[in-house]
């Protein structure tokens, strides 16, 4: 078990000037609220704390942060409040305890949505202060340690989401080894097989890993040292998820890893680095395409080292890794390796600053973003780059995910440069914007200050940055339209009734609508009738209430026909249609021609209903009033599924009916209704009623019917009914 005098002598190290005082003082307050609490493992709950603040001592953490490990817990799991930790430890200390606390004590939608809310909060508090994010890796490695004391289900859901994310930010920070950990870790419950069959092979070869690993050390530091170059050099195998990773994306077995060594060769300066690649290069083959200069394009966290992997002895392949003292410490320790303690206070100097940029830009890139899927979606594309870097015309050098395009360059450069790209040209040639950049390439973007994100852009950017901006931007433009077309319904509904919509100008009657329906601005109440969320009726009633109005009662006028089903948007299927290029807004379809996916439709403005969708050569829409109706267009990524009648006339000859159904069947359209008579000219006609998902389908299913042998005529009937299911 961890002591404290452990913890403050490693502190003590790092720091001769640290605030012991502090952490005892945190040491004695975690002790006291946590006295009668135990862990799962049936040890006192302190045992968590005091382990947390060690880790947090191995990453160089000040007095205030190991504190704040001691006091993690505290307002979460006791009757603690964050008013009395800062009382007693200080802003500083409080700030930090706030930055990992899970938002336990609110009331969410669901036990998912809480969360993310909590993982936002933990990264929004990151890019404010590095030290947050220290404290949470430390207190999930110390519970990755010990999940095995709670249940299946608990430990899968953990494990997964620290390899999802807690893992790659270890990685993002440069924290290496607490990033190996966290994997080794996470992969001995999601695939505990695989983990213990690798634990097995890996203690079977012990020695003879060993003697290997000795053995190309020596070989490879006398060649060095023949050279005249200063080294050390030591070897070590892949950590567990490493290989498993390599087995898993080769589908090989363990012995069919033949690049599970990684040898590290530390020089004094950064000159000899690149010599000391071109002697290895010399003494064994290296591998094309594994060469990599992380050095002159350091990675986003600092790190900078060559990589190299060769056929090394006995044709084995070996990964060499050479870096200076400083970067290797770096490599090592990652944020923790730049701090520089000022008055017992970690700063990071102004280079280092620079370096860790994405952190302070994750702030600015998330704080358009409400809804928390959003937000971890961004995030874990920050977490998972594959590193592409491109320049600037000046040379400036620009790092982007793999597969990004000139949109995302364009935001990384500046961010109106991205809101006003019309172009790009990469290495002098003009390239499309959804063009997958290159290393090396060279890309100048043009702009226009006419120019605005576009809608398409979503569908090929990469980075964080840029579909947060565009994103951000598009759900103005669709508010703004929204509001539009909600104003414009609820104007005409007035108008009707013989109100102006002036009757909404003043600023106490705007204050009293929005605050009966909860809404805290116009043009959202607009909105929210175009979306159908609020009813028109209502607001109409809610104004004639406050002016003091009477209303003549309801009258359903205009082109409506029978009631039909709403179709109203969800998170998942999207609205089904676009109406004058806006999405989201409450539709339904016409009963009086059931247009179909492809049909060419039109809007009409209902009375009190959203919008009705007809076909455009509806006969109930011939002589409609033409202000009432407005452009719409299909805006489906998959099918939805429509009620369409349809008559064929045929001979009346026996099992003719059988067929035509078995005929409907194989194209995959259901009959949701049939009837059939005969004629006295022995001419049969049967109505069907086809479920089908558009126009495609419906034409392909009529022709069908029309090769039946027997079948004289086959027609769509533009009336009846339309019904629109579940997808």
């Amino acid at each position: 078990m961890v002591r404290l005098d452990d913890i403050i002598e490693l502190a003590k190290a790092n720091s001769k000037s640290i605030d012991v005082d502090l952490i005892r003082k945190a040491y004695v307050f975690s002790a006291k609220v946590h006295r009668n609490q135990l862990r799962l493992s049936g040890e006192p709950y302190l045992v968590h704390p005091l382990d947390v603040a060690y880790i947090l001592a191995h990453l160089r953490g000040d007095a205030a942060t190991i504190a704040a490990g001691l006091l993690h817990d505290t307002v979460e799991d006791t009757l603690t409040t964050l008013s009395e930790v800062e009382t007693i430890f200080g802003e500083d200390v409080a700030h930090l305890v706030d930055g990992v606390t899970k938002l336990s004590k609110i009331s969410f939608s669901s036990k998912q949505q809480g969360q993310l809310e909590s993982l936002r909060k933990l990264v929004l508090a990151m890019a404010k202060d590095i030290r947050v994010v220290l404290i949470k890796l430390a207190d999930r490695l110390h519970n990755m340690r010990t999940l095995g004391f709670l249940p299946g289900e608990r430990q899968l859901a953990i494990a997964q989401e620290t390899l999802d994310i807690y893992a790659p930010l270890a990685n993002r920070l440069g924290i290496y080894w607490v990033k190996a950990e966290l994997e080794d870790l996470a992969l001995r419950y999601l695939d505990p097989e695989a983990y213990y069959e690798l634990a097995m092979q890996v203690g079977k070869k012990r020695g003879e890993r060993e003697e290997y690993i000795a053995k190309v050390c020596k070989v490879l530091k006398d060649e060095l040292t023949k050279n005249g170059i200063l080294c050390e050099v030591m070897g070590r195998p892949k950590h567990f998820y490493s290989i498993y990773n390599k087995m898993t994306a080769r589908n090989v077995g363990f012995d069919q890893v033949y690049d599970a060594f990684a040898f590290r060769v530390i020089v004094p300066t950064i000159k000899d680095c690149y010599a000391a690649i071109g002697i290895t290069h010399a003494m064994w083959k290296p591998i094309p395409g594994r060469f990599k200069d992380y050095i002159a394009f350091p990675k986003a966290n600092g790190y900078q080292s060559l990589h190299t992997t060769v056929f090394g002895p006995e044709k084995d392949r070996i990964e060499i890794q050479v870096r200076t003292e400083q970067m290797h410490q770096v490599a090592e320790e990652g944020i923790a390796a730049h701090w520089q303690y000022k008055e017992g206070q970690p700063e990071l100097a102004e280079e280092e600053r620079r370096q860790f940029t994405w952190l302070r830009q994750t702030l600015e890139n998330y704080q358009d973003l409400k809804d928390p899927a959003d937000f971890l979606e961004n995030l874990k594309l920050d977490l998972f780059p594959e590193e592409v870097y491109v320049f600037t015309p000046k040379g400036d050098i620009k790092e982007l995910p793999k597969g990004a395009c000139p949109i995302d360059f364009a935001f990384a450069v500046h961010t109106e440069v991205g809101m006003h790209c019309i172009g790009a040209k990469v290495d002098g040639r003009l390239v499309p914007l959804d063009y997958p950049l290159k290393n090396g390439d060279v890309v100048d973007i043009m702009t226009s200050t006419h120019a605005h994100p576009s809608r398409d852009w979503l569908t090929y950017v990469k980075t964080s940055k840029a579909k947060s901006k565009v994103k951000a931007f598009v759900n103005l433009q669709q508010l703004a339209r929204q509001a539009g077309l909600g104003r414009e319904i609820l104007e005409k509904e007035m108008r009707k009734l013989g109100f102006a919509l002036s009757l909404l100008s003043n600023s106490d009657v705007i204050e009293q609508v929005l605050s009966s329906f909860r809404i805290k601005e116009l043009d959202t109440l607009f909105a929210q009738i175009a979306q159908g969320n609020v009813s028109v009726r209502a607001v109409i009633e809610k104004i004639a209430e406050i002016k003091k109005l009477e209303i003549a009662p309801s009258k359903e006028e205009g082109v409506q026909g029978r009631q039909s089903p709403v179709v109203k948007p969800s998170l998942r299927q999207g609205s089904p249609v676009r109406v004058d290029g806006i999405d989201n807004v409450l539709v339904r379809f016409g009963s009086c021609c059931g247009p179909v996916v492809g049909d060419t439709i039109v809007g009409f403005v209902t009375r009190g209903r959203g919008v009705t969708i007809h076909a455009h050569d509806c006969s109930r829409i011939a002589g409609a009033d033409p202000s009432r109706l407005i452009q719409a267009n299909w805006s489906l990524a998959g099918p939805l599924r429509t009620s369409v009648e349809v008559r064929v006339t045929s001979k009346d000859k026996q099992g003719l009916l059988a067929e035509i159904s078995k005929t409907i069947s194989l194209a995959k359209v259901n009959i949701s209704k049939a009837q059939v008579y005969t004629t006295p000219q022995k001419v049969a006609v049967q109505h069907f009623t086809l479920d089908v998902e558009s126009l495609d389908q419906l034409n392909r299913v009529l022709e069908a019917i029309r090769q039946v042998k027997g079948v004289i005529e086959v027609e769509r009937l533009k009336r009846g009914y339309a019904q629109a299911l579940n997808r």
